[in-house]
């Protein structure tokens, strides 16, 4: 099995770091995928361009973080990342979404920042500071809930990857003011999942 990543999209770290939980380097090759290019080869392989994507079966394949991962979760047929049933499953979908609403926003925010400046939107860049501001007040309310201390899942890992964006960028200073929140990151950011998918580039605050 292939997985194509790229090592600066915070959805292809989430696979990433689910790969290496589950201790599936011997059985998932990680590959870098030329992504937001002409002709790029990779589009012969994943037409829409995106990552992660793992291609699984004699040419077949699927993308986006959440699928992938309930894939990678399964192929020891031990799954662990599952959301449970009844009322912890909406509760596991809840956090799962507002994690991923985060990670949407610093993207997108990070996105707009990469351009030259010249080309830059003050209004996306504003919208997503406040929406990110927002979400990590969010947070900070949140994050002793009982399913972001226990045991591994989904909403941990997914808020996790947004949060630390902020390796690769430090000018999110979401951490400003939460120190419980930059806490319980600092704790992911130490795991060897975490630390081995780090970003490898730094922007400019």
């Amino acid at each position: 099995m292939q997985l194509y990543v790229t090592y600066s999209s915070p959805y292809a770290r989430i696979a990433r770091v689910v790969r290496r939980e589950k201790r599936l380097e011997d059985r998932v090759e990680e590959l870098t995928a030329l992504t937001r290019t002409v002709n790029s080869p990779y589009y012969q392989i994943n037409p829409s361009g995106r990552v992660p994507y793992l291609l699984y079966h004699s040419g077949v394949g699927i993308e986006g973080s959440q699928s992938v991962c309930y894939v990678l979760d399964h192929l020891d047929g031990a799954p662990v990342l599952d959301a449970p049933v009844g009322a912890a499953g909406i509760e596991h979908r809840r956090l799962e979404e507002y994690a991923r609403s985060l990670l949407d926003g610093v993207s997108v925010w990070v996105r707009e920042l990469r351009r030259p400046a010249e080309d830059r939107s003050a209004t996306i860049i504003e919208h997503e500071r406040q929406r990110v501001d927002r979400l990590a007040d969010f947070w900070r309310g949140e994050i002793d809930h009982p399913l972001m201390q226990g045991g591994l899942n989904m909403p941990q890992i997914t808020l996790a990857c947004a949060l630390l964006v902020d390796e690769w960028y430090p000018g999110l200073r979401w951490r400003d003011g939460r120190p419980g929140l930059a806490a319980w990151a600092g704790a992911y950011a130490a795991r060897r999942s975490f630390f081995e998918t780090r970003p490898r580039e730094t922007l400019e605050a």
